[in-house]
């Protein structure tokens, strides 16, 4: 489905309603997408938001459980939505409860299953999910190693920084697949991974030819892609959400908006346009073959020239 090519603010609410309802019954996120304006303008959102909350409240019989299913202390779009086929409609299953725990805390895992601050609940067996420290944790928590004995965790303590979400200064040979800085999260994760085992192939197919050894981003086009992620990112709304996207999940960690927000498909014309171009911005064997690209330009569409 088409985005509508009008902001969601410049058309009335009944054509606003009927295009998201046209989004809701379509299913995905693809409704996130109905308007230009959705994760960049808040007052945008709040519409689509409102939206939701209706279908939740339209669903879900319990009124206080609804509530809590709303998206109602952020904007919608910016934590990842739920909304896969009969969601709503388990909560209201005899057997399903919605505890909100930052009401009522778990305090301890009992004998019979599990007590909040307010209440016990008798399992017959319990699952724990037991954290989410999303795109750096697994890395940082290994003894990864670079130049000068200085671990990935030093590097990343106030925040991670990757070129092109692929590779880390000071970190020679060390790849990342769907890394911080890269689209990742935001993207179908099998095409993402797949386009970068496919890069990183591709680059050391070349490296080999050319009998190097050693690859690494330069430190000034790793801040110019960390610079420019940012750029991208602030207009919207996701970085003002308390979420795993930037880390808000995760005490003490560093709250930065990871992935990156410029689109899978401009992401891809970059990163193979870098390719073609003898890696500007990475250094080969210690000798930088360019200053940083230009990332805006080369993310561009090719534009075919007219017909004469």
């Amino acid at each position: 489905r088409e985005m509508s090519p009008l902001p969601a603010t410049a058309v009335s609410e009944a054509e606003r309603t009927e295009f998201y309802e046209g989004g809701w019954q379509h299913g995905g996120l693809g409704i996130l997408g109905s308007y230009p304006d959705l994760l960049f303008d808040p007052a945008a959102n709040e519409t689509l938001a409102e939206f939701v909350r209706g279908k939740i409240r339209e669903i879900v019989d319990d009124p206080d459980t609804a509530e809590l299913l709303c998206p109602n202390d952020h904007p919608v779009g910016s934590k990842r939505m739920c909304i896969d086929t009969g969601y709503f409609e388990t909560f209201n299953r005899d057997n399903v409860t919605l505890v909100n725990l930052k009401a009522e805390p778990i305090e301890r895992i009992t004998a019979t299953g599990i007590a909040t601050a307010k209440r016990d609940f008798e399992f017959d067996a319990a699952v724990l999910a037991t954290g989410f420290d999303a795109m750096t944790g697994t890395l940082a928590k290994v003894a990864i190693t670079g130049r000068d004995g200085r671990t990935l965790s030093d590097e990343w303590a106030d925040g991670p920084v990757a070129y092109l979400g692929l590779m880390v200064t000071g970190f020679p040979n060390l790849f990342l697949i769907t890394g911080p800085g890269s689209p990742s999260v935001l993207s179908n994760m099998m095409v993402s991974i797949e386009q970068h085992v496919g890069w990183i192939g591709e680059c050391l197919g070349k490296l080999g030819e050319g009998e190097a050894s050693t690859i690494e981003p330069t430190a000034e086009a790793q801040l110019a892609w960390l610079d420019h992620a940012a750029a991208i990112a602030a207009p919207t709304v996701y970085p003002a959400a308390k979420s795993w996207y930037t880390g808000a999940n995760v005490p003490g960690k560093p709250r930065v908006f990871m992935a990156y927000i410029g689109g899978v498909p401009g992401y891809r014309r970059l990163c193979d346009a870098i390719a073609r171009d003898g890696y500007p911005g990475f250094a080969i064997d210690g000798e930088a073959s360019g200053p940083p690209a230009d990332f805006m330009a080369l993310m561009a569409p090719v534009q075919e020239p007219a017909a004469a």
